[in-house]
């Protein structure tokens, strides 16, 4: 990573998360109003927005389109927040765009915040090159997301609702569901996946209280007899191949159809052809994602909240290696649901390697042990490790196990840096 990326960047860090809209729409009034040029496709949702960004960008360059996609959090570096065309901005560029940025803030403005600052850093540069539409996830929560300083996206997207950032989002389902749907704005097309009965029940009365026209796509369903050995699913009356590994793709792949479609139905140019290319080239690295170690190929995936471990977990015993032929390796930050992963994830039989998440709010490794224990007293092992490299070499020196390092995408990316 750049240190002068870094450099600037930490100047921001310490004003932490504070949710809000004042400070960015200042800060994007003073430097033109970037978002403003830019058409935007938005996407919200406890798990699926990556995947679902990363399907639409990749279609909508598969269609001619020049295509700004701005994601996070970032796995190695923080050019990969802001691609173009599926390239992550340069050093230099992003360098150079950050100290505008910085130089736009008003000296009598309150700071805006590090997220709040490579947001409109990325409406600037997408702006700047002229894209033909941004896809944009939000950073959490959705009414006072930095990304929500807009007025009329294309489409909005939510992917999923689930238990995270209670701490800010409020205490129940509900409440989640309340600040996700605050993305949706007044006759802009909505596109909604499948949500548990309590948010969906706020997403639907938000919806008509704004006019929102709004489609509720079902899942794809796999094609029996496949055009080549990938597995091929279809959605919409369209088939396509799945690149992506997990069940929850099914969803994840039909939002993104559904919104393709809602942009055709007003204009734009997106034949079958280029949904397909675009579906067989869409990558979403940390995702459930084989990786060669040491000549050892090992699972990596994010499975930092409860849902996401649900997804892992269906992957998981779908495969060869069940029940007591899994070593985990894991560390999590200490404001995830930590209980909800362990019970989620862990089986009789299993061994568990705990680590600290380097550089973020970890949860401690004997700790982490400690509740693991009290969950899934019949674990084969339960070791700390203090970094993740040597855990994973005492991993896979059992060859009948599969390991799988999860618990966070700070750590996946921490573990993907030490691979370069």
């Amino acid at each position: 990573m750049s240190a002068e990326i870094d450099s600037i960047l930490k100047q921001f860090e310490r004003f932490g998360v504070n949710l809000g809209l004042d400070r960015i729409r200042r800060l994007l009034n003073d430097l033109g109003n970037p978002q403003q040029q830019v058409p935007l496709i938005h996407v919200a949702g406890t798990n699926g927005k990556g995947s679902v960004c990363a399907y639409l960008s990749a279609i909508l360059k598969a269609a001619g389109y020049r295509v700004g996609r701005y994601t996070s959090p970032h796995l190695i570096d923080w050019t990969e927040r802001i691609c173009i065309d599926d390239r992550p901005i340069s050093e230099p560029k992003l360098t150079e765009v950050l100290y505008q940025v910085r130089d736009a803030i008003a000296p009598d403005a309150e700071t805006p915040t590090q997220f709040e600052v490579i947001t409109a850093a990325a409406w600037l540069h997408f702006a700047r090159e002229r894209v033909d539409v941004a896809v944009m996830e939000v950073g959490l929560g959705g009414r006072l997301d930095a990304t929500n300083a807009i007025d009329r996206p294309l489409v909005s997207v939510i992917t999923s609702i689930g238990w995270e950032h209670w701490q800010r989002l409020g205490p129940t389902l509900a409440d989640i569901a309340g600040e996700k749907a605050g993305i949706l704005k007044g006759d802009c097309p909505a596109v909604v996946g499948k949500l548990p009965p309590e948010a969906i029940a706020v997403v639907r009365a938000k919806i008509a209280e704004l006019g929102c026209p709004a489609v509720f796509p079902a899942p794809a369903v796999p094609v029996a007899d496949p055009p080549d050995d990938r597995p091929w699913v279809r959605a919409e009356g369209i088939q396509y191949p799945l690149p992506l590994l997990g069940d929850v793709q099914l969803q994840n792949s039909a939002l993104a159809i559904a919104a393709i479609r809602v942009l055709r139905d007003r204009g734009w140019n997106i034949d079958d052809r280029a949904i397909v290319e675009g579906m067989s080239l869409a990558q979403w690295p940390g995702r459930l994602q084989y990786f060669m170690f040491h000549n050892t190929k090992i699972l990596i995936d994010g499975a930092h909240n409860t849902d996401a471990a649900k997804v892992l977990r269906r992957y998981a015993d779908g495969l060869d290696f069940t029940e007591n032929r899994i070593t985990w390796v894991m560390g999590m930050l200490s404001t995830k649901d930590r209980e909800g992963i362990f019970k989620t994830l862990l089986r009789s039989g299993n061994r568990l390697y705990l680590v600290p998440v380097p550089d973020h709010s970890s949860a401690i490794p004997e700790e982490l042990a400690e509740l693991a224990a009290k969950i899934c007293p019949d674990l084969a092992e339960i070791r700390c490790f203090p970094e993740v490299i040597p855990a994973l070499e005492a991993a896979i020196v059992r060859e009948e196990s599969l390991t799988i390092l999860c618990g966070s995408l700070y750590l996946l990316g921490y573990f993907l840096g030490k691979m370069r």
